[in-house]
């Protein structure tokens, strides 16, 4: 892998030096103690984690034209009218079920409009708004604003205009890049038409083209530094390094002073450039211990996730929502990048059996929801296989991903009227495959999505079934 990041284009290192960031290397203050280091480093890991991940991914589909995930140019929407497979490697534990359309917001110039056309009332649709953090820092669509036609307006930190006429709501990204992850429900394969037509009344332009005035100038270009691969963002100090870039593009938040001060002991900040080369053995050991360390914490987070003690709805949100829980934050990416926050959408993990035990193709499962216990939601819910490590979707002969709740038609029905799903690599045979969720040979992980979920899976009343591994002669 490259060591060294490219270097921001001279024009935007002019404007950047305006602005006060400046791009220096510099070797650790001789007052911060390798231990001190250490502690720092891990928590600078932990904060900067979802950043350079979300910047890797946006990377690859908005600036990158040569990657194969790349969707297209900053503010502009890319719809796809289909649905994530295998062949899709960009974002981990991607849903399958609602195709999705992008948009990459630059907002240096001047906010952007996004107009939505109306969708009929029991399709659902939303618009996740998310910084360069990975915050949700707003919805629109079904559950928040309606299926009716508008328009809202997205600025970024330095707009301080007045809300435009014809605007339904205005919403406020507070970095200067921002992400809009569109869903739309489709109902089954026949119904691609009609979510491609929903896709192409996706509308966006710059505040000064919905009002008819003159263009402004746009803000400098930008060359891009190359993001790090998932295996360097996991080990290398490159990270620190990376994290210093993006932070310029994410101005200072007032209630993080006191941290982003303490991260400057050890040199990161917005626009700062660590010299590993020149530290001592023991400074540099430092760095590479606080990111081991920080991978402990998300272990221990993931760990509480995975058993039940913590759940989706508590990891993905606002910054107000997950009150500088940056473990929380970063547990929230490395699990399901991009997550919607808890009343747009629950995510109930299956990582391990009743019996405690990891997952594996090469068994046999089936998971029971009895009558009247199917997953609340008042939009749809849908159970996704993924393989792991990759945490992607599994290839198989049926090119299913998923069974989701617009599929009850077709499952068969238990005797008692509930529905019972098979989960494993092999066929169960012919008679049950309406009802088989196909695994990998090797380890797996599954997730159950309820979108606009009901009170009771809000509030942790309604509890999902256990996967149960069996034996195929007993079926």
């Amino acid at each position: 892998m490259e060591k060294r990041l490219a270097s921001i284009a001279s024009l935007f290192l002019a404007s950047l030096c305006l602005a006060g960031f400046s791009l220096r290397a510099a070797a650790v203050p001789l007052a911060v103690s390798p231990n001190e280091a250490r502690a720092i480093a891990r928590d600078a890991y932990i904060y900067g984690f979802p950043v350079i991940d979300n910047y890797r991914v946006q990377y690859s589909w908005f600036i990158d034209t040569q990657s194969p995930e790349y969707k297209g140019p900053w503010n502009t929407i890319h719809g796809s009218a289909q649905v994530y497979t295998p062949d899709d490697k960009a974002m981990q534990t991607p849903n399958s079920d609602t195709p999705y359309s992008q948009l990459g917001a630059d907002l240096r110039t001047e906010p952007i409009v996004i107009s939505v056309p109306e969708v009929e009332k029991n399709r659902y649709y939303a618009l996740q708004f998310i910084d360069m953090y990975t915050f949700n820092f707003a919805y629109a669509g079904t559950r928040t604003t309606g299926n009716q036609a508008a328009n809202f307006l997205l600025a970024g930190p330095n707009w301080h205009g007045a809300t435009p006429p014809g605007i339904k709501k205005v919403f406020r990204s507070e970095t200067d890049f921002a992400f809009v992850f569109f869903r739309t429900q489709l109902f089954n394969p026949q119904d691609i038409d009609n979510v491609r037509k929903i896709q192409a009344g996706y509308k966006v332009q710059t505040l000064s083209a919905f009002l008819g005035h003159p263009a402004r100038a746009a803000a400098p270009a930008i060359d891009f530094a190359r993001p790090l691969s998932v295996q360097d963002e996991h080990g290398s100090l490159e990270a620190f390094n990376l994290l210093n870039y993006v932070l310029q593009f994410c101005p200072p938040n007032a209630g993080e002073k006191q941290l982003m001060e303490r991260f400057a002991r050890i040199n990161v900040g917005a626009g700062k450039k660590i010299d590993f080369a020149a530290l001592s053995p023991e400074m540099k050991q430092a760095y590479q211990d606080g990111i081991a360390d920080a991978w402990e914490a998300y272990k221990k987070a993931q760990e509480a996730f995975v058993t039940g003690k913590l759940s989706s709805g508590q990891v993905f949100g606002t910054r107000e929502f997950l009150r500088n829980n940056y473990v929380y934050r970063m547990l929230g990416d490395v699990d399901g990048i991009y997550g919607n926050s808890a009343n747009e959408a629950i995510y109930l993990p299956y990582n391990k059996d009743q019996a405690d035990a990891e997952l594996n193709g090469s068994n046999h499962y089936v998971l029971h929801f009895g009558k009247g216990k199917l997953p609340p939601a008042h939009a749809f819910w849908s159970l996704t296989m993924y393989a792991l490590p990759s945490q992607l979707l599994v290839a198989n002969p049926l090119q299913r991903y998923l069974i989701n709740s617009p599929m009850l038609p077709d499952l068969k029905k238990d005797t008692d009227g509930g529905i019972t799903l098979y989960v494993q690599h092999d066929s169960p045979g012919k008679d049950k495959e309406s009802n088989w969720l196909p695994a990998p040979e090797g380890a797996f992980a599954m997730v159950l999505r309820t979108y606009w979920p009901d009170k009771a899976m809000v509030d942790g009343q309604w509890r999902a079934p256990q996967l149960r591994k069996t034996n195929q002669a007993t079926w």
